[in-house]
């Protein structure tokens, strides 16, 4: 019996070649489509963004039906609202600048995921994300390094996962570049080959952080002074 991986399965291209590639190289792969964003972001985000969108879930769906592999729909906004939206709302109005990508890695792609893959029966789940897990033998322990497209590196985004993390799971675009993976898809037949990328935050829409964040606060937003450094 070939080990069972659980894929998340975006809907982009580069969380769809994983799974083509992982399915090719004879692995039982099963997709996991994530719905993050609560139900009064889906209702005033623009239908062009290009994460995590309902759109994204059909694409995932479409890539699963062409890999023929089955895919899984889990609704995880309450996890996403608490550990990443309300973190990057209250980070922003305290005057930090929070990486609401890191927290998403850290607490829903390699906490939230890992335990239905388990409930799954899967021991490794597997992203798109451009990047290298490695184990070093001497240390005895894993580490991420940069991918070899330095144009999509996303190590940066993952320094938080820990060893427990690292050790269950595939990123299997970290020797490939976007070129690459877009021809991969294209050989796939996948739907998604030209898919543009997302760049943004994605539940942040296009009129911009500032009206995001202003009604979420809880401490509220003020206005202050700017000072130079000679004051």
């Amino acid at each position: 019996m070939s080990e069972r991986i659980i894929v998340a399965m975006s809907g982009g291209v580069d969380s769809s070649v994983a799974a083509a590639l992982l399915k090719s190289q004879g692995y039982d792969v099963v997709g996991i489509s994530l719905q993050l964003w609560p139900k009064e972001i889906c209702d005033t985000t623009p239908k062009e963004k290009v994460c995590c969108s309902a759109r994204d879930i059909e694409d995932a769906r479409e890539v699963a039906d062409r890999l023929n592999i089955p895919v899984y729909v889990v609704d995880a906004s309450s996890e996403f609202k608490l550990n990443v939206i309300d973190y990057f709302v209250n980070s922003y109005a305290a005057g930090e600048t929070p990486n609401p990508c890191v927290a998403c890695n850290r607490s829903i792609k390699f906490g939230f995921l890992w335990q239905k893959a388990l409930a799954l029966g899967a021991g490794k789940i597997a992203t798109g994300h451009y990047a290298k897990v490695v184990y070093d033998p001497v240390r005895g322990r894993y580490a991420i390094e940069e991918a070899a497209d330095p144009d999509k590196d996303q190590s940066y985004a993952l320094f938080q996962l820990t060893q427990d993390q690292l050790s269950r799971v595939i990123m299997p675009l970290g020797e490939l570049t976007k070129p690459q993976v877009r021809e991969i898809a294209r050989g796939h037949g996948l739907a998604v080959a030209e898919k543009p990328d997302s760049q943004e935050v994605c539940f942040v829409p296009a009129s911009g952080y500032r009206d995001f964040i202003r009604p979420r606060a809880l401490a509220g937003l003020t206005p202050g002074p700017i000072e130079t450094q000679e004051g």
